[in-house]
């Protein structure tokens, strides 16, 4: 599957992956330097710092029903990632999206989504607590980009266990990130490894650099396996699934590039 690039004034990538309360974004130059920051949103793509592009790990583009297994895309990475694939989320239709937000308490909130999520999914199909939880950081993104075209082309879906599948020679990573909820100090070695021995500066890359920024080890991890995307991304190598990508009811592109 070929890639897509793209230009832009700066030669800067950037990867994020959400955090509490925001997101860590990870500046990198494509080449030694990477600087990793938390950021409260996503106006990163204004002014003298403002990256080429970034991946970001968060699906963009939302279907109008939700077929088995969720979009295309996570149908098609799931086989890739085999024990890492139940990390890859089913994303409901838009409505349910949605119908997260609004008035009411998180309790009344999620029973409304999930009822939504069934009435517009085939089959029926309610949404995880772990979906619902990501759902504010997926309408901050499609907010964005409805209301910025120029940004389609700059903001790109990745999803890290795909990027370190490609990393890692497009085989299955061995080790988990997390065991029963919690972080697996070994499966961040592995993934550390695999961005070092592609080129990745994992310098400064370390629990105590998270815990600065307000943000998980993992977290920070994967900000910088999206980095390594965008840079794929700015230079056409990316993988994307599916290729070509396809589009939401908003022109959305629907696709997980690696």
């Amino acid at each position: 599957m070929a890639g897509e690039g793209t230009s832009g004034t700066t030669g800067r990538v950037a990867g994020l992956d959400g955090c509490p309360g925001g997101w860590v974004c990870v500046r990198w130059d494509g080449a030694t330097t990477a600087r990793a920051e938390r950021v409260t949103d996503l106006a990163l793509f204004d002014g003298a710092d403002a990256p080429c592009l970034a991946a970001i790990d968060i699906p963009l583009g939302l279907p109008e029903r939700a077929g088995p297994g969720g979009r295309a895309p996570e149908r098609l990475v799931r086989p890739h990632l085999g024990q890492r694939q139940s990390s890859v989320f089913s994303v409901p239709a838009r409505a349910a999206v949605e119908a997260s937000a609004g008035e009411g308490d998180e309790r009344a909130r999620y029973l409304r989504a999930c009822a939504v999520a069934r009435e517009t999914s085939d089959p029926p199909r309610s949404m995880s607590k772990q979906c619902f939880h990501i759902l504010p950081k997926v309408l901050e993104a499609d907010r964005l980009l409805r209301a910025r075209t120029d940004l389609r082309e700059r903001l790109f879906e990745c999803h890290p266990e795909v990027s370190f599948w490609a990393m890692n020679g497009r085989r299955e990573v061995p080790v988990p990130k997390k065991i029963k909820g919690r972080v697996n100090p070994a499966g961040l070695d592995v993934r550390l490894a695999l961005l070092a021995d592609v080129g990745f500066p994992t310098k400064g890359i370390t629990a105590a650099a998270a815990r600065a920024l307000g943000a998980g080890f993992d977290d920070l991890v994967d900000a910088c396996a999206a980095a390594w995307t965008a840079r794929r991304l700015r230079d056409g190598l990316a993988l994307r699934f599916p290729d070509p990508p396809e589009r939401d009811g908003h022109g959305l592109r629907i696709a997980i590039h690696a």
